[in-house]
């Protein structure tokens, strides 16, 4: 598979070349120049596959000659070696929520749907520095969970430091246990409180990639969805979990809610649909900072500063991925909103749904997948109500026991990896919204790393 800079088709890389240098050289994101298509013969052939078989048979249509079939295969069984459930909403009174399914993609190590992608991305990154005595540092903003998910599938790999920027104020007190304690053991991963907004950890990020003697003095790379290996391995549970609702429901039109942010994971299901899953429309479900809703209803792109609300880790006002969705589209908005629909929350709309699906099924969401799952009802009472509707999880409620324990009014059980990560004393390192803040830091913390084998 060849790659292309969104900007201009004519800047080409392989992907490898694009996963290290994060960013084509002119500023652009990286693109594949062709999406493989599956026919419904070769569906039917892939729909019995555990998630990790078909994740490795799709993955090998997009990598390079560095990587053989068997490297992709051990790859993708170590990155999913943990469970992967679609289930059913529990019954409600007068049927409020059946035809609802629920991709619970918070059972990796992080308690996130980040650890699909970042476990893939960095067993990729861990194969290539082993062919080679390459040194990075990763570079990573995080809204709230992805950091942890780079953070825990980095920690240890060799020939790599970590770096995490996240918001002080702006991530669960959970999610800053988890931030400040992830790594810390193998000693390669640091996280830093920018004394900002997620958009400033962000645009942090962008400024270090514009620097070049920052990047080859210190072999950066991102692990933000900037790299097109955060967002392919997105496009794979969609792909599986298509097929399995399609197998259960054959007559029926699938429709898809993704709690959207920076909009990468949306990507990773539009691909997913333009690889032939049998998906017929997406819901992109987003809280207040919603840009792309809005360009959904009128056609005006506005980014704008993001606001702090409870589903923190879509607090984004200016998603990086929506250069990659016109992209897909030929930048004709009339068929995106033909696959596209969109709705937006209040932190008030998002308690309430957290409340009301507690309450009638006892099952528990986090804020995020309430959004999904509230977008969800909102369009079947709007558009349509007909078909099978699948609600994407992206965190579990652990994560935000603080905010859903007073919602519900029921304690929320914390895995064993979250209890731990709060029982640990760490410290918070705050810097500035600033380059040279950043670069300080990293001139610091440059110390040898071990090679690859």
């Amino acid at each position: 598979m060849r790659y292309h800079s969104h900007k201009n088709s004519s800047v080409k890389a392989a992907f490898s070349d694009a996963l290290l240098a994060s960013l084509a050289p002119d500023g652009g994101l990286w693109m594949p120049d062709r999406l493989p298509y599956f026919s419904a013969v070769a569906r039917a052939e892939m729909g019995p596959m555990p998630f990790a078989t078909l994740a490795a048979r799709l993955a090998r249509e997009f990598v390079d000659g560095r990587f053989s079939s068997a490297d992709i295969d051990s790859l993708c069984a170590d990155a999913y070696d943990f469970a992967l459930p679609v289930k059913a909403l529990p019954p409600a009174p007068h049927g409020a929520y059946d035809n609802d399914y629920i991709l619970e993609l918070f059972h990796g190590p992080t308690l996130a749907f980040k650890d699909f992608a970042a476990r893939f991305m960095a067993r990729a990154t861990a194969r290539l520095s082993g062919q080679s005595d390459m040194r990075r540092t990763v570079l990573v903003a995080t809204s709230g969970d992805t950091g942890g998910a780079v953070g825990a599938a980095f920690a240890g790999q060799p020939g790599v430091q970590v770096c995490i920027l996240y918001p002080k104020d702006g991530v669960s007190r959970i999610q800053r246990a988890q931030l400040n304690t992830v790594g810390q053991e193998e000693g390669n991963v640091r996280a830093l409180a920018v004394d900002g907004s997620f958009d400033d950890c962000q645009a942090l990020v962008k400024a270090a990639f514009a620097d070049e003697q920052l990047v080859q003095a210190h072999g950066l790379m991102s692990a933000n969805s900037i790299n097109i290996a955060r967002v392919i391995p997105q496009s794979f549970y969609y792909f599986w979990a298509s097929l399995k609702l399609k197998a259960t429901h054959p007559d029926r039109p699938l429709t898809v809610s993704v709690p959207s942010g920076n909009l990468g994971n949306l990507t990773g299901g539009l691909i997913a649909r333009a690889m032939g899953a049998p998906i017929d429309r997406f819901i992109v479900a987003h809280n207040v900072n919603d840009p792309f809703v809005e360009y959904l209803t009128n056609g005006v792109y506005r980014p704008r500063a993001s606001v702090r609300t409870l589903s923190n880790a879509m607090d984004v006002g200016r998603p990086n991925n929506f250069a990659r969705i016109l992209a897909l589209f030929g930048n004709d908005a009339e068929a995106i909103r033909d696959v596209c629909w969109g709705a937006s929350f209040t932190d008030a709309e998002t308690e309430a749904h957290i409340r009301a699906v507690h309450g009638a099924t006892g099952y528990v969401m986090c804020p995020h997948t309430a959004i999904g799952h509230a977008a969800a009802q909102r369009y079947k009472e709007k558009v349509d109500g007909q078909g099978v509707f699948l609600a994407a999880a992206t965190a579990h409620p652990g994560k935000f026991a603080d905010v859903i324990e007073p919602i519900i009014g029921a304690p929320v059980k914390l895995p064993p990896s979250l209890a731990a990560a709060l029982a640990v004393q760490s410290k918070i390192t705050v810097i500035e919204p600033a380059l040279p803040a950043l670069r300080a830091f990293l001139e610091t913390e440059r110390r040898p790393v071990s090679g690859g084998a």
